[in-house]
């Protein structure tokens, strides 16, 4: 999704409340231990807030507030102080809830949009005899009973059952609601624009729609999880930054424990509420808080801009990406090849180029294929049906990079890359003579020059020599906007790589057109796998964009494997971010995001420890300045008493974790300067601001709290 995300066909107000509420009453269903676990300094408030209220309810039967450190308290003060306590564990888990909260509203149309769908399931669907299903037998299922492999029908004006495959048909369907972009886009059996997703809605022609995932797993429902957040899992740095705030919490407790036997020689002992305070306010409860809120505050932003994160791991690499890597068609380029000309080498007749040519395309499913035969058509060569459909059609594959067809005769004919279809002639025993192997490779690089794509054809005839006819000039599309966020990366100070499996003049002149840095062509699937391991062990962090079966082992090996919506369901399980709308440049807003979740973390951390600095001047001396008077002199904030400091400090805690939760959910810009540079900047903002901010603040607190009696 994107900034426009799913519109609810409600009054605004009534989903505000109900949001709310429901926000609400999840942060107090956060208090439940077993959840509190995964949180350990959570925990440990809410055990220092459980013991302290016990503790509050017992002192009337013991005579009222216990002294502490040589200090009378006043009547109230430990029902406060829990009050306190309770307080700040509950922003605390407020925090996380109100992150999870924001998708909820939005997604709300697409459940209400999925549940309830009738889908009609084709009953033995044959492709071969009946590919549209207009004399098959139909049945109506609910659309959730959908199984992968299922085929149904759906006719315009209907919405799409469950993520699929277009087998038969094209159309135009609506997807505004999923991506956020206005406006339609075309679907159709063949090429690259198969897939359909699941909620979407056909606009215009029937579709024949083979289902590729069950309604509960599609990408609508996944999109749902992710807003909800209700099976995220933590990153590694937040796994290991959580434990590093255990032991740093733990170093406070064992603290607090001893504290009273190290002094007892020389002072009263502190009060168990006291104590409490002290770790209460000391261990870092708000990073703790928000550390997971900025995680999925990231995910949530990236969704708005239409990118389905599957990995929070991967969200904190984009911060850190060095490298992308590009594969052409669909990404850069729009993927659908269409042939615009024929260019005949070694004085082949144009009619006998383009006859070979339509053959060994009749049956090719793909826009390259289909455009051929079209192309052909237009120029008056018409294809004898008969012979072609009693031929067996090759289909290709990234390994022989060739297609065609062979025909009863025993007639092979090929098409594919140069060299692919000169190593054909030669495993049919036919060496092409060096004249006709120069002029194909020249014809194809003036092709290549341009952007275009070269395809070679040839023919073997029973009985004699192979011969290359010419070429399929084919003609690509770069996606609108692509060189603008090109510029945007080479301004986020990462290196952009195109790798293509066309001819290497044909992926020059892409990337020249678009601005990439550099370029590879004639890539195979291991290529591009050496490619990105080339670029690791240089200590470069790598991000792949891709969207075929052929990119997977790629996508997979990749610190952040990103593919389209569209691409194939390999690439897709491959991958751990999916572009919704197929739009690339949300590349820069992957990163963006990505440094701007590393930025806020390091804010939320200065601010943190510099708050902790005041707090210690501000609980420490209130611990035994009824027993050594000369510790006043450490109040440097002039707080009213002892009882009053601590209570304001506390009541700080609190405050302060509420009005850093929008930090937390909107994030601090980030700027494109030098490490050193932006850690000053941090330590200067926002720990300057980390030790203003609660000087100003408890003061204040510590006014009104004197205010009460005995304070």
């Amino acid at each position: 999704m994107t900034a426009q995300l799913p519109r609810v066909q409600e009054p605004a107000g009534v989903i505000a409340v109900s949001t709310i509420g429901t926000v609400l009453l999840d942060a107090l269903r956060k208090f439940d231990p077993r959840y509190l676990w995964h949180n350990p300094v959570l925990l440990l408030t809410e055990i220092g807030a459980a013991l302290t209220t016990f503790i509050a309810i017992a002192e009337p039967f013991a005579g009222g507030a216990m002294p502490s450190g040589g200090t009378e308290m006043p009547a109230g003060f430990t029902w406060l102080l829990a009050a306190g306590f309770w307080a700040c564990l509950y922003t605390a888990t407020l925090a996380e809830s109100i992150a999870e909260g924001r998708g909820r509203a939005q997604t709300e149309y697409l459940r209400r949009s999925r549940s309830g769908t009738t889908a009609r399931r084709v009953l033995e669907y044959d492709r071969a005899k009946d590919p549209s299903a207009q004399t098959s037998a139909v049945e109506r299922v609910d659309s959730r009973g959908l199984r992968p492999g299922d085929v149904v029908v759906v006719e315009a004006g209907e919405l799409i059952p469950a993520d699929g495959e277009v087998l038969w048909g094209a159309a135009e369907v609506d997807e505004s609601e999923f991506t956020g972009h206005p406006g339609a886009v075309i679907r159709q059996s063949a090429g690259d624009r198969t897939a359909v997703t699941g909620g979407t809605r056909d606009l215009s022609d029937r579709l024949v729609v083979r289902v590729d995932a069950a309604p509960d797993d599609g990408a609508v429902e996944r999109t749902i999880r992710l807003a909800s957040r209700s099976r995220r899992q933590k990153s590694p740095i937040e796994v290991a930054f959580s434990a590093l705030l255990a032991s740093f919490s733990l170093s406070f407790v064992l603290l607090v424990l001893t504290l009273n036997a190290v002094v007892s020689p020389v002072a009263p002992p502190v009060s168990i509420p006291v104590l409490v305070a002290l770790v209460v306010c000391l261990i870092p409860t708000e990073i703790a808080a928000l550390m997971s809120v900025t995680g999925i505050a990231g995910m949530y932003q990236l969704l708005r801009h239409g990118v389905l994160v599957t990995s929070a791991k991967a969200l904190e690499t984009a911060g850190d990406i060095t490298t992308v890597l590009l594969d052409k068609t669909g990404t850069v380029t729009q993927g659908n090849r269409t042939a615009v000309a024929f260019v005949p080498v070694g004085g082949n007749p144009p009619e006998r180029l383009m006859r070979m040519a339509a053959e060994a395309s009749a049956d090719d499913p793909t826009p390259e294929g289909a455009s051929t035969v079209q192309l052909a058509a237009h120029a008056g060569v018409e294809l004898h049906h008969a012979v072609v459909e009693q031929g067996v059609f090759v289909p290709f594959s990234a390994a022989t990079r060739i297609s065609g067809v062979d025909l009863p005769d025993g007639t092979g004919i090929r098409k594919g890359a140069v060299s692919a279809v000169v190593a054909w002639l030669k495993q049919q025993g036919t060496q092409p003579p060096r004249e006709i192997i120069t002029e194909l490779k020249e014809r194809a690089r003036d092709i290549a020059e341009t952007g275009g794509t070269p395809l070679a054809v040839a023919i073997k005839v029973p009985g004699d020599r192979g011969r290359a006819l010419g070429l399929i000039h084919l003609q690509d599309v770069v996606k609108e906007g692509v060189r603008e966020r090109i510029s945007g990366l080479h301004e986020l100070g990462v290196r952009t790589v195109m790798v293509s499996g066309d001819h290497r003049l044909t992926a020059k002149a892409i990337s020249e057109e678009v601005g990439i840095d550099e370029f590879v062509g004639d890539t195979t699937p291991e290529d591009k796998l050496e490619i990105i391991q080339k670029e690791q062990k240089q200590g470069h962090l790598v991000a792949m964009s891709g969207d075929g079966i052929n990119d997977a082992p790629a996508l997979a090996r990749a610190d952040i494997g990103i593919a389209m919506n569209t691409a194939t369901a390999a690439a897709k399980q491959s991958a751990n971010m999916i572009i919704l709308d197929d739009d690339p440049s949300h590349l820069v807003d992957i990163i963006e995001v990505g440094r701007r979740q590393m930025a806020t973390r390091g804010a939320l951390i200065t601010f943190n420890f510099a708050n902790d600095a005041v707090r210690y001047f501000t609980l420490f001396p209130a611990l035994f300045v009824g027993v050594f008077p000369g510790l006043d002199a450490l109040n440097i904030l002039r707080l009213h008493t002892p009882a009053s400091a601590i209570l304001s400090t506390v009541i700080f805690s609190t405050v302060v974790m509420g009005v850093l939760i929008p930090l937390a959910l909107i994030g601090v810009p980030y700027r494109t300067t030098e490490l050193r540079t932006s850690l000053t900047r941090n330590l200067i903002i926002n720990g300057l601001s980390g030790v203003l901010v609660p000087i100003i603040a408890i003061k204040v607190i510590d006014l009104v709290v004197s205010l009460l009696p005995g304070f």
